[in-house]
């Protein structure tokens, strides 16, 4: 069994939110920092609980949120 989060990504005032697929949440986040390096990131809350667990063979990342100014 896999789950689904999202984890949302930062570099300087842009910010972007990116759906993970893996077989844990540790994972999730090292998949987002292997992809995004020198980055931050950290887990969307709330998880949504009908999304968590997903059936899939595969870890995957994919974007889901275009890179957003943040307000100062």
């Amino acid at each position: 069994m896999m789950i689904k989060v999202s984890v949302e990504v930062r570099s300087g005032t842009a910010r972007f939110r990116v759906e993970v697929q893996a077989e844990s949440i540790q994972r999730a986040l090292s998949l987002v920092g292997a992809r995004f390096p020198g980055r931050t990131y950290r887990v969307k809350f709330p998880i949504e609980p009908e999304g968590f667990f997903v059936e899939g063979p595969a870890t995957r990342a994919a974007s889901v949120e275009q890179p957003q100014e943040l307000a100062a």
